[in-house]
C-alpha cells in the first residue's frame, strides 16, 4: 500500500487506533518514565554528588544500565506474569524505559552538584545555611542545566524507545510498526517510524529551549566566545551524555 494513501486513510488520523491517540499514550508513558527517573536518579545524583561519597556506585551503576537491552528486559517482565498482567501491559513497559532512562539523569546531576565550586558550598554554610538548605538552594540551582541536559537525554532516548511498549500490547506509535512489520505493510510501518522521528525531533526541540533558559546568559556566551557547541561533552567517556552549554 502506498505511502500517501495510508497517510490519508480516515483511519489513520481518527479513533482509537487514530495518530493522535497514539501519540497522546506515547508521550503519557514517556512522561510517566521520565519523571520517576527524575525523581530516582535526580535523588540519588544529587546525595552523593552532594556528600561526596559513593562516586564509584554512581558512575559504574550508570553504566550497567546502560549495559542493559531494553527489549531484552522487556521480553523478561513480559513473560513473568505479576508484571505482564498489571496496567495492560504498562507496568513491564515503564520498568524497561526507566532502566534506559536512569543512567543520563543520575550521572549528569552528580556530576552537576560535584562541579558546583566548593568555595560557594563553604559560603553558603558559613551563612548559616544547613547542608539541606546549601543543597537545594545554591547546589541544585547551579547544577541544574546539568540536570536538565540528563532529563533531556533520557527523555528524546525513552520517546524513541517506547515504540517497543507495542510488544506488550499498549496502543502507541509502535503499534502501526509492529503491525507494519508483522503484515509485511512496509508503507505502514514507515509511517509509524516517521512520527516516532518526528514527536523525539519535537521533545528534543522543546527541552532544548528550556535547557536555555536554565542556564546564565553569560554561560552560553562564553561557550560560543569559545567555539564550542551549545550542548557538548565536558566530561570523559563514561560521564554525562549531556552537559549544559
Amino acid at each position: 500500500m502506498h505511502l500517501l494513501h495510508v497517510l490519508g486513510a480516515a483511519l489513520t488520523w481518527s479513533g482509537p487506533g487514530g495518530v493522535p491517540t497514539l501519540a497522546r499514550n506515547q508521550l503519557y508513558l514517556s512522561a510517566l518514565v521520565v519523571v520517576i527517573a527524575t525523581v530516582l536518579g535526580g535523588g540519588i545524583g544529587l546525595v552523593l554528588g552532594h556528600t561526596g561519597r559513593g562516586t564509584l556506585v554512581a558512575v559504574n551503576a550508570a553504566n550497567s544500565f546502560r549495559a542493559v537491552p531494553t527489549l531484552a528486559l522487556l521480553t523478561l517482565l513480559v513473560i513473568y506474569p505479576p508484571i505482564s498482567v498489571r496496567w495492560d501491559g504498562r507496568l513491564a513497559s515503564t520498568i524497561a524505559l526507566t532502566v534506559l532512562a536512569l543512567p543520563p539523569v543520575l550521572t549528569n546531576t552528580f556530576v552537576g552538584i560535584r562541579e558546583v565550586d566548593a568555595d560557594v558550598t563553604d559560603a553558603a554554610r558559613a551563612m548559616g545555611l544547613t547542608n539541606w538548605q546549601a543543597m537545594t538552594t545554591v547546589e541544585l540551582p547551579l547544577a541544574l542545566p546539568f540536570i536538565v541536559a540528563g532529563i533531556r537525554t533520557a527523555a528524546i532516548e525513552v520517546v524513541a524507545s517506547s515504540t517497543l511498549a507495542a510488544y506488550t500490547g499498549y496502543q502507541d506509535l509502535g503499534t502501526p510498526i509492529f503491525a507494519g512489520l508483522n503484515t509485511g505493510n512496509r508503507a505502514q510501518a514507515l509511517y509509524g517510524a516517521l512520527l516516532v522521528a518526528a514527536l523525539s525531533g519535537v521533545v528534543a526541540l522543546g527541552f532544548g529551549a528550556l535547557l536555555r533558559v536554565v542556564t546564565p546568559a553569560r554561560v552560553r556566551k562564553g561557550r560560543r566566545s569559545r567555539g564550542l557547541s551549545p550542548v557538548g561533552s565536558l566530561v570523559p567517556a563514561g560521564g554525562p551524555a549531556d552537559t549544559p552549554g
